[in-house]
């Protein structure tokens, strides 16, 4: 069947009001970018949906893009034609005969947005839903689970036909919210977490603090691709590697053994605060799962956010491993995030890090060193790149190494 047309629905941005059309415009700037590569594409975009002209291009794949984009809450492909009753019932045959197999059921569903068409939405399921009994064999009605569910969209203009709807990503456009740092590392948490922030509407960078020699060319690599996993769910993702092997150092020999975790992580995430500040972002994202690890309890917590008067935002703090694993499956982290390749956060991990840390022990343990210039300098060493797509991730490693 030739499809020529997408039609997108909104979900959540149909409950917005006066700023309904700011979302939508979002919409519509990320799904170009996701799209960048089809250059006959075209868009139309109005309240209620969002109309994609396919102008021969490869309905199949673009279908598999759309369904990563958020904002979207469904779209279906769709058939174009006259909106006469005639020209109706010749398109809506020629794609139910494109389907249907003997044995199969359908049902049409009319929606009549043009008031002054012949016939009413009553009327018109019973008159193409008639022509298609009377010029196919073994197909039946069913109106509760039909096989093949055939809607008619009859507007002035023109008519839209469809019998295939596909589930979207939902959530908000990436972008409409603001935009977060992403603490990224190499494991499952982070990616997942940036995943759940870009669903409500943030736009997401990220941050990776890189150790060499302790930590590999190769781990570097799995968070880049990491970050080109989710760049399909908002078109790109700029990501900043951090050199930080002089900062880990340091603190390996001046801080006790069982506070160096904590102390680790507030440079962390004083780094991240200057690069947020830097980007005009409004917040931090981690990973962090409430008990999961020693420096996610809730002390770890209190003392390691004592360092920034950002807000940190946690999507996945109620959430146990088994599910945080299961979600890295389903938005396809896991495969990356899997890779036996360590970051700068596990190396470096005493034997028994403190599980209590006392926000003012750590306090005076770093007043006694003086961490500022190895802040700045890890700030000016910054490598930014920003990424499109899977495939462009793997392709820096040719570039970067």
């Amino acid at each position: 069947m030739n499809y020529d047309h997408i039609l997108i629905r909104f979900g959540e941005i149909s409950t917005k009001g006066k700023n309904r059309r700011s979302f939508i415009e979002r919409l519509k700037q990320n799904i170009r970018l996701v799209l960048k590569d089809y250059k006959k594409v075209k868009y139309f975009s109005n309240r209620d949906r969002m109309t994609i002209t396919l102008n021969g291009e490869n309905p199949e794949e673009i279908c598999s893009l759309l369904k990563n984009i958020f904002g979207i809450q469904s779209f279906s492909l769709a058939i174009k034609c006259e909106s006469t009753l005639d020209e109706i019932k010749k398109t809506a045959l020629t794609a139910i005969e494109g389907k249907y197999k003997p044995g199969s059921t359908f049902k049409v569903a009319t929606k009549r947005a043009y008031k002054q068409f012949e016939l009413n939405t009553n009327e018109m399921n019973a008159e193409i839903g008639g022509h298609i009994l009377k010029n196919t064999e073994g197909l039946t009605v069913d109106v509760k689970n039909p096989d093949i569910p055939l809607r008619i969209e009859i507007r002035e203009e023109a008519t839209f036909l469809t019998i295939r709807d596909e589930k979207g990503a939902g959530g908000l456009p990436v972008g409409s919210a603001g935009k977060a740092m992403l603490m990224l590392s190499g494991g499952f948490d982070s990616p997942v977490a940036g995943f759940y922030a870009m669903k409500r509407g943030l736009s997401v960078e990220a941050v990776h603090f890189f150790s060499p020699p302790y930590t590999s060319e190769r781990a570097k690599q799995k968070v880049i691709d990491l970050a080109g996993c989710l760049a399909r769910f908002g078109g790109s993702m700029t990501l900043h590697i951090v050199p930080f092997t002089k900062t880990q150092e340091l603190i390996q020999k001046q801080i006790p053994e069982n506070y160096t975790m904590t102390a680790t992580r507030r440079l962390m995430l004083q780094i991240a605060d200057r690069i947020r500040e830097e980007r005009n972002a409004l917040a931090i994202i981690t990973g962090e799962s409430l008990g999961q690890v020693a420096s996610q309890t809730l002390e770890s917590m209190y003392a390691i956010n004592a360092v920034t008067a950002t807000p940190i935002l946690r999507p996945l703090i109620g959430m146990d491993k088994t599910e945080i694993i299961e979600k890295s499956k389903e938005i396809g982290t896991y495969e990356t995030s899997i890779q036996p390749f360590e970051d700068c956060c596990t190396i470096f991990t005493p034997p028994s890090p403190k599980t209590r840390p006392k926000k003012e022990k750590i306090e005076h343990f770093e007043s006694f060193v003086d961490f500022e210039p190895l802040i700045e300098e890890a700030a000016a060493g910054i490598e930014t790149i920003t990424i499109y797509s899977e495939q462009e991730a793997h392709d820096k490693f040719a570039e970067l190494f």
